[in-house]
């Protein structure tokens, strides 16, 4: 029988492997999302355009992921419904190297999107299941980490690409990492230990009142907090950064976000829900850095603190779904819960974009008055979920 300290070290070994995969795609379509807003803008793309493109991305990933989850849940079959995101969402990141206008470019885009929403429940339910054994934050924060890394390298390659030989090329050599992300996922099936059996789903099951609220939470946060894709459109309007230095912006932006998802993902563990206080905090101070200034300066600390932003979202957000749902629903959890992130992703994109084109300090009070509505969502939780003894 294995000691509490063996099967810590092959669960953590475990994490480290779904990490590994993760690390790889991310090298691939964080590459790609590095890029996109500043190459739909040379493809003459509007600001509302912009805007529609990256929140309806956001909305077919976060809605396939409701059907996801729940088939996940249904189903067992974690590992086949990863591996079918995978291959789409990783495909079609290559494939932009083929696109001279926005109708072939706009529909890969999504196809990527819609791959990763397929795929992240049933990879969202493996970590839980380890992470029950492991530490929530330990298990989300190691793994977002590693997938950190990948979007890290993806965006400095590319921007070295893109200097060198232009966007279609840097598209194009993304294929090399969205392989070996594939092959690793193999591997990683094929090492994986077992996990602890879960019960059937029961549909009658309902899912508790305070996971509404915390969903609510998370959406308004996620209104105010402008997708990368209008940023970089912006920095290539503004024309303050030459265009390789906008990939290295958003490398930057994801060395943050890892260390930041580790440290929260541990805070996560000791603090619980008092941990995402942080979110709207951060985003109250990113939205003016990065649509307000202009210095070089400014625009980096800007995309630190967005980095460090998403890390919040990663180390911890999700997290905190595994300490409000039972475990037998979690796949239909997470699918709802995306699903609800992604429409109000969709309307705060559409809404940024639209500011953005009558003016950007417009945009700014949209995402502060989110986040401030935020915060006031967060406290109510907190202090009703103390009072009814939950962590």
């Amino acid at each position: 029988m294995p000691t509490p300290r063996t099967e810590s070290t092959h669960l953590t070994r475990f994490v480290v492997r779904l990490g590994l995969v993760s690390l790889f795609a991310d090298f691939a379509y964080e590459g790609s999302h590095a890029i996109l807003g500043s190459f739909l803008a040379i493809l003459k793309a509007s600001p509302v355009l912009v805007g529609l493109v990256a929140g309806a991305g956001e909305l077919l990933g976060s809605g396939v992921r409701l059907f996801a989850g729940h088939l996940a849940d249904r189903t067992r079959r974690y590992w086949p419904i990863m591996t079918a995101g995978y291959l789409a969402n990783l495909l079609a990141v290559p494939a932009l190297a083929l696109a001279r206008g926005l109708w072939v470019a706009v529909p890969m885009i999504w196809a990527e999107r819609l791959g990763k929403g397929l795929r992240t429940p049933a990879r969202n339910v493996v970590l839980a299941q380890a992470g029950e054994r492991l530490g929530e934050g330990r298990a989300f924060g190691l793994h977002t980490l590693l997938d950190q890394c990948g979007a890290l390298l993806g965006p400095l390659m590319v921007a070295g690409v893109v200097a060198g030989f232009g966007y279609h090329a840097a598209f194009a050599s993304l294929l090399v990492p969205a392989t070996a992300s594939l092959v690793m996922l193999a591997y990683a099936r094929a090492l994986a230990p077992p996990l602890k059996a879960q019960p059937a789903a029961e549909p009658s099951v309902a899912l508790p009142a305070a996971f509404y609220g915390y969903t609510a939470f998370a959406a308004l946060s996620v209104m105010g907090l402008a997708h990368f894709m209008l940023f970089s459109y912006h920095l290539a309007v503004i024309h303050r950064l030459a265009s390789p230095w906008i990939p290295v912006l958003y490398a930057l932006a994801m060395a943050v976000n890892g260390l930041t998802a580790l440290a929260t993902g541990r805070l996560f563990d000791r603090m619980g829900l008092k941990t995402l206080y942080l979110l709207p905090l951060l985003l109250l101070i990113a939205d003016p850095l990065q649509f307000l200034s202009r210095s070089p300066q400014a625009l980096v600390a800007a995309a630190a603190i967005w980095g460090a932003a998403l890390g919040v979202q990663d180390g911890a957000l999700r997290a905190g779904i595994t300490r409000l749902v039972p475990s037998r629903r979690l796949g239909a959890a997470f699918g709802l819960f995306d699903l609800g992130f992604g429409v109000a992703w969709m309307i705060g994109s559409l809404a940024m974009g639209a500011l953005y084109l009558i003016r950007p300090g417009d945009l700014v009070i949209f995402g502060a008055a989110t986040e401030i509505l935020a915060l006031a969502v967060l406290a109510t939780l907190v202090s009703r979920t103390e009072k009814a003894g939950a962590p």
